[in-house]
């Protein structure tokens, strides 16, 4: 069992830049894979990044390549995800996740439907 909490959301312009952050506890995440995703109104939660916390293995969705960043604080059960460049189109409450992980490949594993264990998400608004 592991309980989420994020934070870091926030309103920010076009261009600007946030920081996410993702805090575990319950569990040391050993052989995890940990996930962001994000749901518009609307919209279903899709993927955005993952990491796996055995390896540091990551993957990012295509429309956020480039612009996000997945990373752990070891010392801590920490997940960031880090976006810049953010674009209005990127508004969304964030979420993230956490699973046992030890089999697949990260990207194979990052879809939602992977994931049981979830935050209750920030809210990111980009205004134009």
């Amino acid at each position: 069992q592991v309980r989420l909490v994020e934070s870091g959301g926030d309103l920010v312009q076009a261009g600007g830049s946030l920081r996410l952050s993702c805090d575990a506890s319950g569990s040391t995440l050993e052989h995890w894979a940990i996930g962001w995703f994000r749901q518009a109104p609307g919209k279903g939660r899709e993927e955005i990044s993952c990491i796996s916390t055995s390896d540091g293995s990551t993957y990012y969705a295509d429309s956020v390549k480039g612009r996000f960043t997945i990373s752990r604080d070891n010392a801590k059960t920490t997940v960031y995800l880090q976006m810049d460049n953010l674009k209005p189109e990127d508004t969304a409450v964030y979420y993230c996740a956490a699973e046992p992980f030890a089999i697949t490949t990260i990207q194979a594993f990052c879809l939602p439907n992977r994931f049981e264990n979830w935050g209750q998400g920030t809210q990111v608004t980009v205004s134009s």
